[in-house]
């Protein structure tokens, strides 16, 4: 490998929404993520919705049964 051209592989905190934090190894100093093992779904067993720019809201309102005009 040449000499100075390769980033620094150092510590690294991983750092979830939830609050779970991680130590690892990487060229960044700390990576924030929105879900981890912690809080995904899939490890979990637990649904979770998460809305991203009013998608979740824009979905139920197209969708909902509206009463009819009386």
């Amino acid at each position: 490998m040449k000499e100075g051209i390769h980033p620094a592989y150092e510590e690294c905190t991983i750092t979830c929404t939830c609050g779970a934090v991680y130590h690892t190894r990487s060229t960044h100093k700390s990576i924030h993520v929105e879900i981890c093992a912690g809080c995904h779904p899939f490890f979990t067993g637990q649904q979770k919705l998460i809305d991203t720019a009013g998608r979740v809201e824009k979905f139920k309102r197209k969708y909902t049964k509206k009463s009819p005009a009386a």
